[in-house]
């Protein structure tokens, strides 16, 4: 039988998760936005009151559908995380940058990690999606790149 989890410890590990510097985002099977903590709320300027329960993909309209989709199903069904490389794909949710005085890019760069969440029964019932600021990193990058020391970012 697992081990249950009292309100105290309950409220500090919600807690957790709103102070993480990565958004966090728990989805269901159809997409539905069941968790969404502060990082994220912070940078797409949408409470979770706003966001509770609609489609992902209604309240980021940039998303690739279907290359999302694919993510998704593969982290649900094999029950593995799926990535997204800021290298591969810039941004899944185009964030303005948050740097205004010493951010040099247009947008904030993302890495991206499907993390399938098991119900009680062990199947995956729902994925967090976490994203993970790399603008820094691709910005760095970048001016390497230019003074020719290493091989350009996309």
């Amino acid at each position: 039988m697992p081990a249950q989890i009292d309100l105290k410890e309950l409220h500090w590990l919600l807690d957790i998760v709103q102070c993480l510097d990565v958004g966090v985002v728990v989805l269901d099977r159809q997409c539905r936005i069941e968790v969404w903590n502060s990082f994220m709320e912070n940078h797409s300027g949408l409470g979770p009151d706003q966001v509770h329960g609609r489609e992902l993909f209604e309240v980021f309209p940039e998303i690739d559908r279907g290359w999302f989709r694919r993510k998704l199903d593969i982290a649900l069904q094999l029950g593995t995380r799926a990535f997204s490389l800021w290298e591969q794909r810039p941004y899944l949710m185009r964030f303005e940058n948050y740097r205004p005085i010493t951010g040099e890019e247009d947008f904030m760069y993302q890495n991206i990690t499907l993390l399938p969440l098991a119900a009680a029964s062990g199947e995956a019932e729902r994925v967090c999606l976490l994203v993970e600021d790399m603008t820094e990193v691709a910005r760095l990058k970048r001016q390497l790149a230019e003074a020719g020391r290493v091989p350009p970012a996309p």
